[in-house]
Parts: structure tokens; sequence; C-alpha cells
């Protein structure tokens, strides 16, 4: 039988709980009676990436997700330093961690034996892998890549074969098209064809340089450079309500930094307009650097795939004719719906 230790430590961010958090837990309770999950503050947190949840929050989304007689072996604490309570923890015997902290609990026990304690026994953890081999983080999270399960939003899409053939686009069908008729996201009011002061309040309540702004549409991404300012991505195809529209000239595709071509035929989603957007976004995470996407056909479908693809809190925005502009933030919940209307399309 194993000699269980009476506590051990855990320390970490825990951002977004994912199934890797899970694990590490679960792994800790196997040797331990008791733990201590000593959570980052957020001012550490944030520091590091502005769009981490807050300590509070955090700590919520680790219980919620257990069984209370987990629950009832965790005590929690804040963490505001990178060794915390550890070198001088007078009742601890273990303290868990994964490969990347494995150094730091090395230099915990030299600390402990200074102090003429005993060192705690590292106990070191796999980690949970995603559905494509690399390990489940809340980067890979925040950055819209896959779910807290470890799941790609997106990658079952494209990857159906048909006679040996990788699909290469999604076709709308009736069902689609009628769950797409209901509300998602925030109209802000604006005059016909000119969305000036839409977008006016749309740079006054959304603008943040720790986001992707995307527009979608010719008049949207015209009306935002005509107030000074440039989108992170536009998409843009030359048209409004389906029509040739004359102003879509004056868009200044020089004022940003890529300029990317693809193809999205009327009523589908593609793999060129997969790639593309995907694209944009690789480049924006690497260092902000912005673009714009002209899309020979029809992008109006496109903030389906963005918002799959996208990291969390991105703001999408685009024109609704005769009413003013739609703000939908990328959340959890909004990958979940795009999902969801998407498993309606069907394979070309």
């Amino acid at each position: 039988m194993i000699e269980m230790h009476n506590l051990g430590l855990i320390g970490g961010t825990f951002d977004r709980f994912h199934a890797g958090h899970k694990k590490l837990i679960d792994n800790a309770l196997e040797k331990c009676n008791k733990i201590e999950i000593w959570i980052v503050s957020d001012e550490i947190a944030q520091k590091n990436n502005p769009l981490t949840m807050k300590w509070e929050d955090r700590k919520d989304d680790i219980i919620s997700n257990l069984e209370k007689n987990v629950i009832n072996k965790i005590k929690f604490g804040t963490l505001e330093n990178e060794f915390g309570p550890a070198p001088r923890h007078p009742d601890a015997t273990a303290i868990i961690c994964t490969v990347e902290t494995a150094d730091m609990c090395v230099e915990i026990n030299k600390m402990r034996r200074e102090e003429k304690l005993d060192e705690l026994e590292i106990i070191e953890v796999e980690h949970e892998n995603a559905w494509d081999g690399v390990p489940i983080s809340s980067t890979r999270i925040r950055n819209g890549e896959i779910n807290r399960q470890g799941e790609s939003w997106i990658s079952s899409y494209f990857s159906y074969s048909n006679n040996d053939k990788d699909t290469e686009s999604l076709v709308m069908t009736e069902y689609a098209e009628e769950m797409l008729k209901k509300p998602f996201g925030v109209l802000i009011d604006g005059k016909e064809d000119d969305y000036t002061y839409a977008m006016k309040i749309l740079i006054e309540q959304y603008s943040n340089e720790n986001i992707p702004l995307i527009t979608v549409g010719d008049v949207t991404t015209l009306a935002l450079q005509e107030l000074d300012h440039c989108a992170d991505i536009s998409l843009i195809d030359g048209k409004t309500k389906r029509k040739i529209w004359s102003q879509a000239t004056k868009i200044d595709i020089d004022r940003y930094d890529n300029y990317f071509k693809c193809v999205n035929p009327a009523g589908s989603l593609t793999k060129s307009l997969l790639s593309s957007c995907k694209l944009a976004l690789e480049k924006w995470l690497i260092d902000k650097s912005t673009s714009i996407i002209d899309v020979e056909g029809e992008e109006d479908l496109a903030p389906l795939i963005i918002h799959l693809v996208a990291p969390l809190g991105t703001v999408i925005v685009y024109g609704q004719p005769g009413k003013g502009v739609v703000v939908r933030k990328t959340e959890e919940e909004s990958k979940e719906r795009c999902k969801d209307i998407l498993s309606k399309f069907i394979y070309s």
C-alpha cells in the first residue's frame, strides 16, 4: 500500500480550468490526503497576460469542475511570488508539478535545506495532451485553438474525406440558415449605408490593443478607415447586399501589413477562406500585424469560421443593412454555437 502524504502543494495560474489541471489535481490526491492550491495573484497573472481571468473567477472555476468530496480536501491561497509558501511551509511533505516547473521545485528544496526543513517529495505529473498530441494549456485555450478538453474547434469540418479526397468546402442548408436567423451579437443602431455613428460607438466601447478587432464586409471596413481607424483583420468582397459596391475602391489596402486573397462562393465556407483567416490570426498573435482578406465570392458567412479559430475576446463586427452594425465577442459560448451551426452544413 502506498504511503500517503498528509499535505501536498500545487501552484499555478489555473486560467480556464481544463483537463490538464484536473489531471494534476487528481494525481495529487492519489498521493496526498489533502492539498493546498496556490493560485497566482491577479497582479502577476494579468501582467503576464491581460486576458487572464480574475483570481476569484479562477478559483470558482476550479470548484465548479470538481466533486464536493474532492473540494473538501483542498484549501486555496494566493501566490504572490514564484515560490510562494513552499520554501518554509511547516506541514507540507510533497509538491506537485509538471515538467516546466520541476526545476523550480528543486530550487524550493534547496531553500528548505537552508532553512533546516525536510525536502518535499517532487511529484511530477505528465501533461494531458490535446487532439493533436500537443499538451493542453490555458494559452492554447485563450488563443482559440482548442476547448478545455483539448478538442479542436474547427479541424473536424475539413478533415472529412469522400473517395479519398478531402472536402474543400461546406455548403449551407435550410437547417443552418434557420439557425442563423436567431440573434447573435449586439446591434449598434446606425443609418442606412452610413455606419459612422455606430462605428464611433464600437471604437469607444470595444477598442482594446490586447484583442483583435475584425471587420467583415466592405461597408464596415471603410467606415472604420474613414474614422482614421484600421481593423486588425478585415474581410472584403467588393459588394454590399450581394451587389457590387462602387465605394469599395476607397478601401485603402495599403494600411494593412498583409494582403491575402481567397475563394469562397456564396452560401458556403471553404478551406481557402479558413486558411486565410487562420494565417491572418496567427500573424496578429505573433506581432499584432494587420491583414486584409480579399474574398472572391462572398464573406457573409465568414464569422462562423472566424469565431472558431479566433482568440477568446476577439471582437467581430459586420453590417446589418438598414439597422446598423452587429458586434459579437468570441467566447467559448459563441464557439459552441458556431460549431453547432456548422454541424448542419453539408460537405461538398
